[in-house]
């Protein structure tokens, strides 16, 4: 009886439990969302200069959740291919949440094929929580617009470095992300599906979405130990919300050195590169 009091004695005194796994990466998930986060347009102003944008898909309309265009990094000619959310009502309402519809993946295509034509490097910033699912979205082919952008970006004779830089959200941000090298911003996420479509799915309990944050190992970390993404790009400390002049900066460095050695391959080598690349993920057995 004295030794099993001693030992409750002592568990009492012990030192409060280390946050979990799961409310860490919940923290990255709403770090990810956070309004005053950096979105494409504030990275496109602070890294590049002379950036013109392109319009239109020449097939339906002008999706407002993608941005293209053409621009200079430093010295180098890029075209930059974005995903776009809104601060206010308003601009969400513009940019439909950041969720794109067919014709932005249609538009994104048009702009990376002119790239590959004129050879100039393809830098797509991700920032969805998935594609547009709505009917009209459905009605005008949806599906086959991400399906022809994976198929068609795996096909591009010119570099393509892709950053997510806030949330990667399933086929939504993989449209734009078949790259030679993915970056990830330290506070962004990248996942198949949704911490809340995770946690319907799995357990039909939306209050379980910290857990299922935790088993999607949607952080940079996973990802980079999966050898999904390449590398993680440092925030400022508390986030990028916090001062995104640094934030920037640290992009910026991250894209020159990166860039660099692709633009010494040739087009074959970038598409070779790019192929090995996507076929060495994943871990299956063979019976």
């Amino acid at each position: 009886m004295k030794n099993s009091k001693t030992t409750a004695h002592h568990s009492a005194k012990k030192a409060p439990k280390p946050e979990s796994s799961a409310s860490l990466a919940w923290k990255r998930v709403q770090l990810a969302r956070h309004p005053q986060r950096p979105f494409a347009l504030d990275y496109i102003e602070k890294i590049f200069t002379g950036f013109t944008e392109i319009h239109g898909d020449r097939a339906f309309g002008d999706d407002h959740a993608t941005i293209t265009g053409f621009a200079y990094l430093d010295e180098q000619p890029v075209v930059v291919v974005a995903q776009q959310k809104g601060r206010d009502t308003k601009e969400n309402i513009k940019r439909n949440f950041g969720m794109p519809h067919p014709e932005g993946y249609r538009k994104a295509m048009r702009v990376m094929k002119m790239a590959e034509k004129f050879k100039k490097p393809v830098i797509a910033f991700i920032d969805t929580p998935g594609a547009y699912p709505g009917l009209g979205a459905e009605e005008r082919g949806q599906a086959e617009a991400i399906a022809r952008n994976l198929l068609e970006m795996a096909k591009l004779r010119t570099p393509v470095i892709a950053v997510v830089i806030g949330e990667g959200g399933s086929g939504g941000a993989l449209g734009i992300g078949v790259a030679n090298k993915v970056l990830m911003m330290e506070n962004s996420i990248y996942s198949v599906i949704s911490p809340e479509g995770c946690a319907a799915i799995l357990w039909n309990d939306r209050e379980m979405i910290q857990q299922a944050s935790d088993v999607l190992r949607l952080t940079a970390e996973d990802l980079l130990s999966f050898k999904i993404i390449d590398e993680i790009v440092p925030e400022p400390e508390g986030g990028a919300h916090l001062d995104h002049d640094r934030a920037a900066q640290n992009l910026k460095k991250a894209l020159e050195k990166t860039l660099k050695p692709l633009l010494a391959l040739s087009p074959t080598a970038l598409e070779a590169q790019r192929y090995e690349k996507f076929r060495a993920m994943g871990v299956f057995q063979e019976k």
